[in-house]
């Protein structure tokens, strides 16, 4: 297999682990100095030492562009089989790093392999609560479940190098990106529980809290935002549409036609494809047909909170675009971009 590291302003620890992984015969190694500076020079030199490849950037591009530049390296060397990413920091041991290998040998069809974490013991209050939030938002619009979502010790195909290349996001966002498009490639995410190594509280760690969060959760954010606005067009094209012809299943059905035309306009130029439009042809059949869908819903719903339970028109409406919102978020994201 081949070991890809991306290092930003690492310290002995990460001589350390390759130095482990020389004893253990794994390899080859492949360093991606992201911008640390001529101050940690010395580093890198021992691990080319060592027979590392130390492929530069000059300035600190982030993580994603890191782990793209050691890809497109390994496909373009030829090097071998299997692909292991580990972090710099000491977090990823090397018998767990076998481990994930031997996972991704074993498998029949392409896919990604994480090596996830317990948060057993000992764990950093951050890093604890980061990743349980990130674990539930990640359930609940995906429909899959992860238990470490932000783990950075995974395992690839070799036949995955080329999308690995194109996937959006250039800092931490990168890796959660590749979790929310893998389905729409047919690859599959195995999970091996590795141990939870966190070394002085983890505070090697380059993650940035808020704007990395930010990153990480701005596909969600922008979706929710497409959602509102277009939600907001529906609801005035219902009273419109209602005070005009005084039959609410024609209302909805003219008002939910008007929004889905936005929603599909904005969802596909700036949610789900990294600024990347998708084909036409491709996603707006399914989105359509997730309309029609979502248009049944809306009207049953409406009709049941409105008729049956004698609810004022605009609370139905309200409570009926709160009850298809993370199934709308889910169907998109799986089956239409």
């Amino acid at each position: 297999m081949t070991i890809l590291i991306p290092a930003y302003e690492p310290d002995e620890r990460l001589l350390d682990l390759i130095e482990q992984l020389c004893d253990d015969q794994l390899g080859p190694i492949v360093l991606v100095d992201d911008g640390s500076g001529p101050a940690y020079q010395g580093i890198f030199n021992i691990a080319a030492a060592f027979g590392c490849t130390v492929l530069t950037h000059p300035v600190n591009f982030g993580k994603g562009l890191a782990l793209k530049t050691g890809f497109r390296y390994i496909q373009e060397a030829g090097l071998p089989d299997y692909v292991v990413c580990a972090d710099s920091d000491g977090q990823h041991l090397p018998h767990d790093i076998k481990r994930v290998a031997r996972v991704l040998q074993n498998q029949t069809t392409p896919g990604i392999v994480l090596g996830s974490r317990r948060f057993s013991g000992t764990v950093p209050l951050r890093s604890r609560f980061g990743n349980s939030v990130t674990r539930v938002v990640f359930s609940l619009t995906t429909g899959t479940k992860i238990y470490d979502t932000q783990t950075g010790l995974r395992g690839f195909s070799p036949q995955m190098l080329d999308w690995l290349c194109q996937i959006p996001g250039e800092r931490f966002e990168y890796e959660m990106n590749m979790l929310l498009t893998a389905h729409r490639e047919g690859y599959t995410i195995t999970e091996e529980f590795i141990d939870t190594v966190y070394l002085d509280d983890n505070q090697s760690s380059h993650f940035r809290p808020l704007a990395d969060s930010f990153r990480i959760y701005l596909p969600i954010l922008m979706f929710s935002t497409s959602s509102l606005v277009s939600a907001l067009l529906d609801f005035t094209l219902l009273f419109l549409f209602q005070r005009l012809t005084h039959n609410l299943f024609l209302s909805v059905a003219a008002a939910r036609l008007c929004s889905s035309i936005f929603n599909y306009s904005m969802n596909r130029r700036y949610v789900f494809t990294g600024g990347k439009m998708s084909k036409l042809q491709q996603s707006l059949p399914k989105y359509f047909a997730l309309v029609l869908l979502v248009l049944l819903f809306n009207y049953g719903l409406l009709y049941f909170y409105n008729e049956k339970l004698i609810i004022p028109l605009a609370a139905a409406k309200l409570l009926t675009e709160v009850s298809i919102f993370l199934f709308s978020y889910w169907a998109q994201r799986r089956f239409v971009y």
